[in-house]
């Protein structure tokens, strides 16, 4: 459920041409955030309204997109956020 409320409000906000979510919450069973019940998550997403930022105003974009998930749901995310562009010189991942 999380990883669908996490793909419908970046979805929504940056209508990406690539989009992957991947709870890796198991990864960190016994860590200390684990604990709370809170996910770790990795994302990539690539929309053409990353164009001109800088990687740290990307995820500021993100986090404000995500809202309250993020204090509610997410411990922590790992986020490569990409142009089109960027992401076709890149390959795929």
């Amino acid at each position: 459920m999380r990883i669908e409320q996490i793909r419908s409000r970046l979805a929504a906000r940056f209508e990406p041409v690539a989009l992957d979510v991947v709870d890796e919450s198991h990864l960190h069973a016994g860590h200390a955030g684990a604990r709370s019940g809170k996910g770790h998550f990795r994302l990539r997403i690539v929309a053409p309204a990353f164009a001109g930022q800088a990687p740290l105003e990307r995820h500021r974009m993100i986090y404000d997109a995500l809202g309250e998930l993020m204090s509610a749901e997410i411990h922590a995310l790992s986020i490569e956020a990409l142009t089109p562009a960027e992401a076709g010189a890149r390959g795929p991942s």
